[in-house]
């Protein structure tokens, strides 16, 4: 049964609060304290493979929880391949104060549409989350559906999610769609934004044409809002796969702020390898925009945060020779949206632990924090993790994976961090455990997930902002511990 407390040892049921309190982040029972959710999108549920599956632990030993599509309060049913969870994010979506959890399932059968994609809100309360009086919100297609039009075949929504509040206090949800076909281009992709609590949704493609021109032009496997990312005041859409020219897969990245017209977000640019003023030059590949990152960013002497940092992942960028090392770039984002490139990082810049390999993908996920949003940033404040699934320490654990940690503010190498299955991490090392391909942050952690490898090593652990290269981690999240469930098919393939 969906919502199945499970109590860790010492722990009870999440204790209702009076009222939900404001100001706290991914607070689901309204508690004033921190919760986690934890998905694994390829769980089985009711027999049922890959249904997918998401597990939350409120914070304060307060138990835990499971949500799939198994129960009758959840739309839908368990399906093989959906993979619920596949996306997730966390945001007021009524302003009540309480967290409300997005799930996305980018291969949610509608109807008999395979793979046309969906996303739930499940509302947070006071006795946790989908335990008050608001049903789950379904977001998916059709004529008379919350997203419109009809659904098709690989559609994928829900393959990205995030989520927020604006800086004038709006709520706001964006949904990736990246399989969206426009007419006869396939993979053409698309997102949508939901704003405000009344919900209103518009769906941008890259030939949208509102408030401004939206950068580029839809074309065939752009997978436009493959990636999301967001601030207060602006936010980021990938296209790993756009076209510069003849280059194929080159990446793309569209630029936004939350000025909306008729529901619509203000496009203000966008960044590709081609653009003014951006280093490197586009390569057949290179991906860039298949991992974003964006923070809110204070210059010193400003009296507001009314900018960001954008980091961009490139994962298939080659160094030279090295064929899929991968790279970073990082970019300041004015008010009005226009951009300055701040930095490049690699494993092969000045002072970086580590060195570049060929297959490295560095830079294939991203997450980061400011965690003093209302003061100057610093190298201190303001963090940056790389997944690089591919990296090797040794022919005998090929694609082990790692993590590194750098400063968004001032030279990468300064500051920089390693951790690595055997090395902080808290895991035997071996073949293909693709650490670094779930990352999540807050304002005081780095949460780490390990999905894949050894079973004992499953789980997800958090390490302070500011640990030291191979230091332990802090907080640990375990199938079969403190309540969680036994079974972890990917346990920790996405945590927020």
């Amino acid at each position: 049964m969906l919502l199945v407390w499970g109590l860790g040892t010492g722990g009870t049921p999440a204790a209702a609060a009076v009222a939900c309190p404001s100001g706290v982040e991914s607070d689901f029972n309204g508690d004033g304290v921190r919760d986690t959710a934890i998905a694994d999108p390829e769980a089985t549920v009711d027999g049922v493979a890959r249904a997918g599956a998401v597990h939350i632990v409120y914070g304060g030993g307060k138990g835990t929880a499971s949500i799939s599509q198994a129960p009758a309060n959840v739309p839908g049913a368990p399906e093989t391949g959906d993979q619920y969870g596949y996306s997730l994010a966390v945001y007021d979506a009524d302003l009540d104060g309480c967290s409300d959890l997005v799930i996305g399932a980018p291969y949610e059968d509608i109807g008999t549409v395979p793979d046309a994609g969906g996303v739930h809100v499940v509302y947070g309360s006071t006795s946790g989350l989908n335990a008050g009086s608001r049903p789950v919100k379904e977001f998916y297609q059709g004529t008379d559906k919350t997203l419109g039009g009809a659904p098709e075949a690989d559609d994928w929504i829900g393959y990205a999610v995030a989520a927020g509040k604006t800086s004038a206090g709006q709520p706001y949800l964006l949904i990736g769609s990246p399989g969206e076909s426009l007419g006869t281009i396939e993979d053409a992709g698309a997102f949508y934004y939901v704003s405000g609590t009344a919900q209103t949704v518009t769906m941008t493609t890259q030939d949208t044409e509102v408030a401004g021109s939206v950068a580029g032009a839809a074309e065939r496997d752009d997978r436009y809002g493959s990636t999301l990312a967001a601030t207060p005041t602006h936010f980021a859409v990938g296209a790993p796969g756009e076209a510069l020219g003849t280059v194929t897969f080159a990446g793309g990245v569209g630029l936004f702020t939350h000025a909306l017209t008729s529901g619509y977000p203000k496009p203000t640019g966008a960044l590709a390898q081609d653009s003014d003023n951006v280093t490197g030059g586009e390569e057949v590949g290179d991906q860039f925009g298949a991992a974003l990152a964006l923070v809110p960013y204070r210059p010193s002497g400003a009296t507001s945060t009314t900018e960001s940092l954008i980091a961009v992942g490139v994962p298939g960028e080659d160094l030279s020779t090295t064929v899929d090392a991968g790279a970073v770039q990082i970019f300041r984002l004015a008010a009005s949206g226009a951009y300055t490139e701040t930095a490049w990082v690699d494993q092969n810049a000045a002072d970086v632990d580590q060195a570049s390999e060929a297959g490295d993908f560095f830079g294939q996920r991203l997450t980061a924090v400011n965690s003093a949003p209302n003061s100057t940033s610093t190298a201190t404040n303001t963090r940056l993790a790389v997944g690089v699934p591919g990296e090797e320490s040794s022919e005998e654990h090929p694609e082990k994976g790692g993590v590194q940690i750098f400063p968004m503010v001032g030279a990468a190498g300064a500051s920089d961090q390693w951790i690595e299955p055997g090395y902080g991490i808290p895991s035997a090392a071996a073949p293909r455990m693709l650490t670094g391909l779930s990352l999540g942050a807050t304002p005081s952690l780095l949460y780490v997930g390990v999905p894949y490898g050894p079973a004992e090593g499953r789980a997800v652990y958090g390490f302070p902002w500011n640990v030291a290269a191979g230091g332990a981690p802090t907080q640990t999240f375990r199938p079969g511990a403190d309540g969680l469930p036994v079974e972890g098919v990917a346990f920790g393939a996405t945590v927020r």
